[in-house]
This record gives C-alpha cells, sequence and structure tokens, in this order.
C-alpha cells in the first residue's frame, strides 16, 4: 500500500506574520519604508539626494547657457567669413572675367610685340601710341593676373578658416547638447524621487527647508555682517531690483531668460539688462567678470554667487533678503540671503566701480 505524499505546511503564525508584514509596507511612510540600498530611506537623506540632484542640473543649465553663448558668437563668426567668402569669390569672378578679356584682345592683335609693330609700321606716330596704349594695357593685365592670385589665394584661406570654425561650433554644440541632456537626466531623477512622497511628506519637506534656512539666516546675521551694509541702491541697482520684483511668481525654467520664465543667472542678467547693463549670462561668468565687493560693503542691486563652483546667483535687495529663481518646479521668490552657501559677492553697476571697495580674500 502506497503511502500518500507528506506535504509540509508553514506554521499559521508564519504566513500571518507574513501577510501583516507586506500590508503594513504598503501604508508605511516614506521614512520607514522596507530599506533599499540604492535609494535614500529618511526625509534628510531625501533632501540631500534632491538638492545634489537640482545642484548638478543647475551645473549643466549653466553649462548648456555658457555653450548656447558660445554658439551664438561662432555662428556670428561664419556670417562674417561667410560674407567675406562670397566678397572674395564675387571678385575672383570678375578678374577671371578680366584676364580672359584682356587675353582675348591680344589674341586678335595678333599677340605681336609692340616694338615690332612700330619698326614695320607705315605711320610710326600712330604705332607709338599704340605701343603706348599696348604696354599700358599688358601693365593692366599684369596687376590683374597679380590680383587674380592673390584673390585665389585669400579665399583658399578664408574658406579654410570657415571650415575650422563649423568644425568648432559643431563642437560646441555637441557641449551644449551633452548638457541639455545632463540637465534632463537630472531633472527627471529629482521629479521621480518627489513622487514617491506623499502629501504629509512633501510639505515636512518644505517645512524643513524653511526651518534650516531660517536657522543659517539667523547665525549670519549674528555675525553683524550687515551692521554696515548699504540700504541705498544706485540708480541702476534700483532698476534691477524693480524688474526683479515685478518677476516674482514666476515660474523657473532652465535656460530661460524671460519675459515668462527664468533661470537663476537669466533673471538676474535680464534685470540688469533693464538697467541699461549687458553682464554676462551665466553665473560663473558674472563671478569671473563683474567687480566682487565685500559682504559687509554690498547695497542693493549686487548679485550674491552662491557654492564654491559659482553655480546659482540671486539679486539683493537688502534687509539681508535676494530675489532670486531657485531651481525646476519653483517660482521666482524672495528669499534670506543666506539661505544657501555664499561664495561672494560682485557688483554689476559701471558707475559704482571705481568706488566698490576690493572683496576681502
Amino acid at each position: 500500500m502506497r503511502r500518500k505524499p507528506m506535504t509540509r505546511h508553514r506554521p499559521r503564525t508564519v504566513v500571518l506574520g507574513g501577510l501583516l508584514c507586506l500590508l503594513a509596507g504598503t501604508t508605511q511612510p516614506f521614512a520607514q519604508a522596507v530599506p533599499r540600498p540604492d535609494r535614500p530611506q529618511t526625509l534628510a537623506e531625501v533632501r540631500a539626494e534632491l538638492e545634489s540632484l537640482y545642484h548638478d542640473a543647475e551645473v549643466a543649465t549653466e553649462e548648456y547657457n555658457a555653450a548656447g553663448e558660445d554658439v551664438a558668437a561662432q555662428e556670428k563668426k561664419l556670417d562674417v567669413l561667410g560674407a567675406q567668402v562670397a566678397r572674395a569669390d564675387a571678385r575672383l569672378v570678375r578678374l577671371r572675367a578680366l584676364v580672359g578679356a584682356a587675353a582675348r584682345a591680344q589674341y586678335r592683335g595678333g599677340g605681336m610685340p609692340a616694338e615690332v609693330q612700330f619698326a614695320l609700321s607705315s605711320d610710326p606716330e600712330h604705332a607709338l601710341d599704340a605701343a603706348g596704349l599696348a604696354r599700358q594695357a599688358q601693365l593692366g593685365t599684369d596687376r590683374q593676373l597679380v590680383a587674380l592670385v592673390e584673390t585665389e589665394s585669400r579665399l583658399k584661406t578664408k574658406a579654410e578658416q570657415a571650415a575650422e570654425e563649423l568644425d568648432g561650433l559643431r563642437e560646441i554644440q555637441q557641449t551644449r547638447d551633452t548638457a541639455r541632456d545632463k540637465v534632463t537626466r537630472q531633472i527627471a531623477a529629482a521629479r521621480k524621487l518627489e513622487a514617491r512622497l506623499e502629501a504629509d511628506e512633501l510639505k515636512r519637506l518644505a517645512d524643513l527647508e524653511k526651518q534650516d534656512a531660517a536657522k543659517a539666516q539667523a547665525a549670519w546675521l549674528k555675525t553683524g555682517v550687515l551692521d554696515g551694509v548699504g540700504t541705498t541702491a544706485s540708480v541702476g541697482g534700483k532698476k534691477a531690483v524693480a524688474y526683479a520684483t515685478d518677476q516674482l511668481g514666476k515660474p523657473y525654467v532652465w535656460g530661460a531668460e524671460g519675459p515668462d520664465s527664468f533661470d537663476c543667472s537669466g533673471l538676474t542678467s535680464q534685470a540688469w539688462l533693464a538697467a541699461g547693463v549687458t553682464i554676462p549670462r551665466t553665473s560663473q561668468e558674472q563671478w569671473k567678470q563683474l567687480k566682487r565687493v565685500a559682504i559687509e560693503d554690498m547695497r542693493p542691486g549686487d548679485l550674491i554667487i552662491y557654492f564654491d563652483d559659482a553655480s546659482h546667483v540671486a539679486l539683493y535687495v537688502g534687509a539681508g533678503r535676494i530675489i532670486h529663481a531657485p531651481r525646476p518646479g519653483r517660482t521666482i521668490t524672495v528669499a534670506p540671503a543666506a539661505s544657501m552657501r555664499i561664495l561672494g559677492v560682485v557688483r554689476p553697476d559701471p558707475q559704482a566701480q571705481a568706488q566698490a571697495p576690493a572683496a576681502k580674500k
């Protein structure tokens, strides 16, 4: 008699416990979810990851903006070279026509040297005049031939320069495309991470950001750094602040410089353009090229540059506050000046450059 195969039964308590854990895992808040080594686990970790992603996106945005400026400059150079090539080519066509006409005229005249024509002529005076004209014509033809050779050489050189500039343009465009792809990847990753948060977690995250910004601002003000800061803006500074104020509430869009949306350096460059001053497009170039002033000497209208890589910029509006375009998903807003790590301050106002004390190292 065959025995029925024995089946092994899990204890009901084990099965029930497993089900309860599974159900609990679907309802736990993000911070207590089942650990995943490839993902941040707490709100503090989430915030750090988001800051890293958005920071990298902003760095890539400024790279994209810089490449866009280079593309525009390179295209302008190509336009100039193209016009020069076209003019040289047109001159080459005219010179070839003139040289060809001179050759045909010489052929019709028999190609006989002027001194021979003079010796055989029955009218020496007429032959002498003809010889003089022939010599002038020959000299003119010689000059045309020289000009033809020079123009051909110039045209070849310009064409080679244009080819090199075109190669350079393609490299810059590739740099811009690479930066654009990085921006979109970083923003997509940040939004995917944010999408995993519940509404209450998003609120807690926002509150955490505000609390940390307030703490940083309070510590900054406690140092007395603003005790001697100027409160009066220059004429240009007032116009820049007024422009930035009018943009409050408009969305941050990477690569944008108005009028409906801005990124951080798009806002500051357009604010000063509204004041009649053209400044570099990117935060890095604003930091490199504009006059640096000490924080203790800044005044409304100056630009505060943030982070060690100068990847963010804001417009100082006084009373320890800034107006800036923060990051994707946010709008242009007023914020504490010390809510981010300050690198330094620059002054775009050319009328005040001579009076601005040098930034302290």
